[in-house]
C-alpha cells in the first residue's frame, strides 16, 4: 500500500495536530488508518479489546493535553467502545473515535458489520459525523479534534467508510468485482461501468462541502470574567475560613507545563485546598495548602468556598453540605453545572484552571488564615492517625490498609497511579498520594469498572519513563488483565496490584447487611498472577504480611528492568470502609 489513500490523510492530520499515538484493535475496515498513521510517524498501540483502546485514548488526553485518538473497526468494534466513550463524556475528556464502516455503496444492503453506528454514538458524543467522500476526511477530522477540545470537552465520533480509506485503484477493483459489472456485456454492461466510474470519481475527487458551523461552545472571556475575578479576589481578602475545591474540569486540555502553572497559581493564592479526581497530585505529594480528609466538615465551616470544575453532584453532597451563609463561587465550563442542585453566590462560566491562574494574578497576598489552617490540619492529622491505627501487620493474609501504607512509602516520585475497582482501590485512595500533576487516573463520575488496562496503556505510551501503578480489585481485574499481552508486546511495564478478597466486596458488604444474602457477589481466589504470567508478565503472590516490602521491592525492580508485574495480594477481611454503600 505504497500509494496515497484516505488512511494517509488521517495520519497527516493527526501528526499535524500533535497526536503521538493511535490506540486500536485491528480490523480490515481501518487497516489504512493504521498504516497511514504509522507512515506519518505516529505510534500504533494495539490492544486486546476495543474498550481498552478507547480508555487508553482517554488517559492520553488527560496526561498530554492533546485529544486522544482511537481507531476501531466497524460494527462490534465500535459498539465495544461505548462504555469507555460514555465514561469520557461524563468525565469531560476530549478524544476522537475513528470508526470504520462498510463501503458507502453497500450501506444498508447487509454487508459485514454494517449497522447504524451514528444512532448509537450520537447520545454519547459531543459531535457525531460521517465522511461520504475522500475530500471530507481532512476537514472533518480537523474539526473533530477542535470540537473535542473546545468549550465543554468530550468525545467526538468520526465514521470513515472503508471505500474512502483504501487507494482508488483498489476500491475500483472491489466495486467492479463485487457488483459483477466487470462481467456484464453489451450496452447494459457499458452503462453500468460508466455509472460505477462516475460514482468512484465522486468519492475520490469531489471536494468537501462545508457543514454549517455548530453553535459555539466557547466560554465568555474578557470584561465579564475579569470583573468576576475582581469580585472573587475581594471576597478572599475578607475571608476568615476560605476553602478551594478543584475537580477534573480544571485539568482538561492542560499540557504538563500548563498544569505546573496552575499549581503555582494555587500556591500563590494560599487558600486551603481539596483536590478531586484528575486534579489529585496537582500540589505534589505533600503541601501545606492541601487537605485530603474531612472535606464536608471544612465546607460546613467555611465562609468563602471556591468550587473550580466540580459540579454539585453526589461527590459534593449535592451542594447541601456547603455552609448556607458562605460566599459560594462556582467556576465551570458547563452552564447547567454552575447551578445544578445549589445556587452559588457567583457563577463563573469559563475554564476553571484558567480562572484560578488569573485570580492568582489579581489577588493580593494571602490573608492570615493560620488559625483556620491549623484547625484543618488537626483534623487531617487525626484522620491519618485513625487510618494508621486500623492497619494490621500480623496474619493471616494481608491487611489492605497496611499494604497501602507500605505502597505509599515505596512509590517513585515520577509515578502514575491508576485505580480500577471498588472497595480495595477506594481504601487505597485514602492513603496513596500522587506525586505530581497529571499523574492520577480514575474513571470519574461514571464509576466505570474496566478502565485499568487501557489507562495503563495510555499512561505508559504517554509517559514512557514513569513508574506506573495500577490498583485493581479482583473483580475489576478480569475486565482488562489480557492487556498484559499488550504490555509485553509493546514494552510497557506497569505494576498491577490486585486486591483479592474473593468477592465483589463493595457490593457484598451492604447487600449482606441489608438483605442478608451474598448472592451474585462471591468470587474465587483466582491465580491472577499466573494469568498475567501466561500473557507475558511476571506474577507475584503475596499472602504473608512479613513479605510486603520484599515483594514490592521485587516488583519495582522488575518494572524498572522493563517487565510488567502482577502482584496478587490475598486480603484479610477489613471493616475499613464499613457503611460505604455503593449506590
Amino acid at each position: 500500500m505504497s500509494s496515497p489513500h484516505g488512511g494517509s490523510i488521517v495520519g497527516e492530520v493527526l501528526a499535524a495536530h500533535g497526536v503521538q499515538c493511535v490506540y486500536t484493535l485491528c480490523g480490515g475496515h481501518i487497516s489504512p488508518i493504521l498504516q497511514g498513521a504509522k507512515a506519518a510517524g505516529l505510534r500504533i498501540v494495539d490492544v486486546r479489546d476495543e474498550r481498552s483502546a478507547a480508555f487508553a485514548a482517554d488517559a492520553a488526553s488527560r496526561m498530554t493535553g492533546v485529544p486522544g485518538v482511537c481507531a476501531v473497526t466497524a460494527g462490534p468494534g465500535v459498539t465495544n467502545t461505548m462504555t469507555a466513550v460514555k465514561n469520557a463524556q461524563m468525565a469531560q475528556q476530549p478524544m476522537v473515535i475513528l470508526g470504520g464502516a462498510t463501503a458507502t455503496i453497500l450501506r444498508g444492503r447487509g454487508a459485514l458489520q454494517d449497522i447504524d453506528q451514528m444512532s448509537l454514538m450520537k447520545p454519547v458524543t459531543k459531535w457525531c459525523v460521517k465522511a461520504t467522500k475522500v475530500g471530507d476526511i481532512k476537514p472533518l477530522l480537523e474539526k473533530a479534534l477542535k470540537v473535542a477540545a473546545e468549550g465543554v470537552p468530550g468525545p467526538v465520533f468520526l465514521e470513515l467508510p472503508v471505500d474512502l480509506l483504501y487507494p482508488e485503484h483498489v476500491v475500483a477493483e472491489w466495486y467492479m468485482k463485487e457488483s459483477g459489472v466487470d462481467k456484464m456485456k453489451g450496452v447494459t454492461g457499458q452503462a453500468a461501468r460508466l455509472g460505477m466510474q462516475a460514482y468512484l470519481k465522486r468519492q475520490f475527487h469531489m471536494p468537501h462541502i462545508s457543514l454549517p458551523e455548530r453553535p459555539s461552545l466557547r466560554m465568555p472571556l474578557g470584561d465579564k470574567v475579569d470583573g468576576q475575578v475582581a469580585e472573587v479576589a475581594a471576597a478572599l481578602s475578607k475571608a476568615s475560613k476560605p476553602v478551594l475545591v478543584i475537580g477534573n474540569q480544571a485539568m482538561v486540555n492542560l499540557t504538563p507545563a500548563q498544569a505546573e502553572e496552575l499549581a503555582d497559581a494555587v500556591r500563590k493564592l494560599g487558600v486551603p485546598t481539596f483536590l478531586g479526581g484528575s486534579s489529585r497530585g496537582l500540589l505534589g505529594r505533600t503541601s501545606a495548602l492541601q487537605y485530603r480528609h474531612a472535606r464536608s466538615k471544612a465546607l460546613k465551616d467555611a465562609d468563602v468556598v471556591l468550587v473550580a470544575g466540580f459540579p454539585f453532584d453526589f461527590r459534593m453532597g449535592y451542594g447541601q453540605k456547603i455552609n448556607k451563609k458562605a460566599t459560594l463561587v462556582s467556576i465551570n465550563l458547563e452552564a447547567e453545572a454552575l447551578r445544578k442542585n445549589r445556587k452559588p453566590t457567583l457563577a463563573v462560566l469559563t475554564h476553571p484552571g484558567s480562572f484560578l491562574v488569573h485570580l492568582s494574578e489579581k489577588a493580593g497576598a494571602p490573608g492570615d488564615w493560620s488559625g483556620w489552617m491549623a484547625e484543618l490540619q488537626a483534623r487531617e492529622d487525626a484522620r491519618d492517625a485513625e487510618i494508621a491505627a486500623k492497619a494490621s501487620t500480623t496474619g493471616p493474609l494481608i491487611d489492605p490498609v497496611q499494604l497501602f501504607l507500605r505502597i505509599e512509602e515505596k512509590i517513585a516520585e515520577d509515578s502514575v497511579l491508576i485505580v480500577d475497582g471498588g472497595d480495595f482501590v477506594a481504601t487505597g485512595a485514602y492513603i496513596v498520594r500522587p506525586r505530581s500533576p497529571l499523574s492520577w487516573l480514575d474513571p470519574g463520575v461514571f464509576g466505570t469498572l474496566g478502565v485499568g488496562g487501557g489507562f495503563a496503556v495510555g499512561a505508559a505510551s504517554s509517559r514512557p519513563s514513569a513508574e506506573i501503578w495500577l490498583f485493581y480489585g479482583d473483580g475489576s481485574s478480569a475486565y482488562s488483565l489480557a492487556e498484559f499481552d499488550t504490555y509485553r508486546r509493546l514494552g510497557f511495564a506497569p505494576i498491577a496490584v490486585i486486591g483479592t478478597d474473593a468477592s465483589w466486596q463493595q457490593i457484598a458488604r451492604d447487600q449482606i447487611t441489608l438483605l442478608g444474602d451474598d448472592v451474585g457477589t462471591v468470587l474465587r481466589r483466582t491465580d491472577y498472577h499466573d494469568v498475567a504470567e501466561g500473557y507475558g508478565g511476571k506474577g507475584l503472590l503475596l499472602t504473608d504480611p512479613s513479605q510486603i516490602d520484599a515483594v514490592l521491592d521485587e516488583a519495582k525492580a522488575l518494572a524498572a528492568a522493563g517487565t510488567a508485574v502482577c502482584i496478587n495480594v490475598h486480603l484479610a477481611a477489613s471493616d475499613f470502609r464499613e457503611g460505604s454503600i455503593s449506590i
